[in-house]
């Protein structure tokens, strides 16, 4: 083979591996979704009308204060919790897969004296925490979910000052009793909080659009009660059981009627979201839900059943994982958003393995501490489609 033979062949293989380099490298860069973690919401004008809170639709003094977003835990030891029953909304998932959950609650309106205990930050719980315009709160968090917060991607107060905004000296330890182990004694006071939240700078005026709201139905048009199962493992594990009377549904937790520390109040939410979304394992304990978090979750979408004025109805929700700032949304299977009752909205995040069963009772519902099993018509137990 001549010289110039081989300069011929030289440049062509050499013009291989520069396309091949170059189709890589391009493709890559087209088909990356870029993150927006700045990003509006999606919404265009207002959710509700008068001064009610963004999130519950209650007309109250505070209707447009931006929420604080607190990590609550689910141990046996720390319960009953501080404040759940001022919170506007409350989300519950498994932070460990299969295992225990963590709850988040929402505060606007609700003005607790105290809050608590106050527990570490788990990643799947601050886009939706952003998408609700909150300031985040917690207490430590998992690496998952520092490595995020020491980026600056939410305003967040970090009471054992180990990522994110330090703000330590905005909560206090309380003496262990009992069976109380020493994780769950930190609590904080919405007060303390907000002024917390005002020597950090951070906004105090509330930009959320909010969820929209409905009439509650007329007495004479709700069912004489009705049973919610949710089967997290116990004793996790939760059920709400309709009040015709107050149209809410009494939580009991594990074995016990759910109250608040503060005020021993039940916790009646007068809305339930039970989100269907895929979980699993992220190292040895950390549960990753596709959720729509930017970082770990390829879907961001899925089942939801909603029960509200004493009837179960079927819909979906959407959490836009290209914009941590979009609002975790909720839609009748019509696509348009989901009007709430004004009241609480306790949202529960299941994994098609969690079995849910809903049932319509023939009489006024009894705290399941105190009551046998519901008489149930049309009932059915599945995992990912109780059907009323």
């Amino acid at each position: 083979m001549g010289k110039p033979q081989k300069i011929v062949i030289a440049i062509v293989v050499i013009a291989v591996i520069g396309g091949g380099i170059y189709f890589l490298t391009h493709r890559k860069k087209t088909t990356n979704k870029q993150i927006d973690i700045n990003g509006p919401t999606e919404q265009s004008g207002p959710a509700n009308s008068g001064n009610v809170s963004p999130i519950s639709g209650l007309s109250c003094a505070d209707w447009n204060r931006r929420p604080f977003a607190v990590m609550q835990p689910s141990d046996v030891s720390a319960r009953p919790l501080s404040g759940l029953s001022d919170a506007d909304m409350v989300v519950e998932m498994p932070a460990v897969y299969g295992s225990i959950t963590r709850l988040m609650a929402f505060y606007i309106c609700g003005n607790p004296e105290k809050i608590g205990s106050v527990r570490s930050s788990r990643h799947d719980y601050i886009p939706i925490a952003a998408g609700l315009d909150a300031i985040y709160v917690h207490w430590g968090g998992s690496h998952f979910a520092l490595d995020k917060l020491k980026q600056g991607i939410i305003d967040d107060m970090n009471c054992n000052n180990d990522g994110g905004k330090s703000a330590a000296q905005y909560c206090y330890r309380e003496a262990q009793t009992g069976p109380m182990i020493s994780d769950d004694t930190g609590y904080t006071k919405l007060a303390t909080l907000i002024q917390g939240a005002k020597n950090f700078g951070y906004r105090l005026e509330g930009k959320l659009i909010g969820y929209p709201h409905q009439a509650e139905a007329a007495a004479d048009q709700r069912p004489a009660g009705g049973r919610l199962r949710i089967n997290y493992p116990s004793p996790w594990n939760e059920i709400f059981d309709y009040d015709k009377t107050t149209n809410s549904y009494v939580r009991t937790w594990g074995k016990s009627v759910d109250t608040d520390r503060n005020n021993g109040k039940n916790i009646t939410p007068k809305n339930i979201v039970v989100m269907v979304a895929e979980g699993a394992v992220m190292e040895t304990q950390y549960a990753n839900f596709q959720v729509g978090d930017p970082w770990y979750d390829q879907g961001d979408s899925g089942t939801a059943y909603f029960y509200m004025n004493g009837q179960q109805t079927q819909g979906t929700w959407k959490k836009d994982k290209s914009n941590l700032n979009s609002k975790l949304t909720f839609f009748d299977n019509s696509g348009q958003e989901v009007k709430f009752v004004p009241g609480q909205i306790w949202v529960s995040i299941v994994d098609p393995g969690i079995g849910v069963k809903w049932e319509l009772s023939s009489a006024s519902a009894v705290p399941a501490s105190t009551a046998g099993a519901a008489t149930s018509t049309n009932s059915t137990s599945n995992t990912t489609s109780p059907q009323n």
